[in-house]
């Protein structure tokens, strides 16, 4: 089965073009305008072993919101695509990922149902050219755009920028779990019989 997609999204504020695939070789190319920005997606598609091409051209001249938070509706929406009707997948996903004096935990559940939890909180307004409080506004908007449900807790870290690549990288190690195949489940896992 082919889990690959491409969508386009234009609005005033932002052109997006990406492509992605599940069952990739952890090839990125992000191309946002926002390079620490660029530096997390690449984390992303490497660790969940996704092929990631996006191009993004946003109003940078404002700031960085609106092409952080629409590249996350449009991968959370690429998620969705991509996964299809969940046969056979194991739904769920989870990882503790240690980066230095960093540790993080990530649940992913593509339950149909979208709900964002966090507990992570920055200490510097901007980890390179990337304002902080958008790592919320990302996967707020990939949580919802994907219908998944996905819980984040910090559980050490001082440093901003392991905390946000160590996000960004559990993310990716959680979704892969929950996208990938189990020769057990022979259909939709859920007692409703759908997600």
């Amino acid at each position: 089965m082919n889990r690959m997609v491409t969508i386009e999204r234009n609005t005033k504020e932002t052109k997006i073009r990406l492509s992605l695939d599940l069952d990739g070789s952890g090839q990125a190319r992000p191309d946002t305008g926002i390079g620490f920005f660029d530096h997390m997606l690449d984390g992303f598609a490497r660790h969940g072993f996704f092929d990631l091409d996006v191009s993004v051209d946003g109003d940078l001249d404002v700031d960085c919101h609106h092409t952080v938070e629409d590249t996350g509706i449009v991968l959370g929406n690429a998620v969705r695509e991509a996964v299809g009707d969940k046969k056979g997948i194991r739904r769920y996903g989870s990882c503790i990922l240690p980066m230095d004096e960093a540790l993080v935990l990530c649940a992913v559940d593509l339950s149909g149902r979208p709900y964002y939890v966090s507990d992570a909180v920055f200490t510097v307004p901007r980890v390179g050219d990337l304002d902080t409080e958008m790592v919320k506004e990302f996967f707020y908007a990939v949580s919802y755009s994907g219908q998944m449900n996905l819980h984040f807790k910090v559980l050490s870290g001082s440093n901003n920028h392991h905390i946000c690549e160590a996000m960004f990288k559990a993310f990716a190690k959680a979704l892969d779990a929950a996208v990938s195949y189990d020769p057990r489940v022979t259909d939709v896992l859920s007692t409703k019989g759908s997600l």
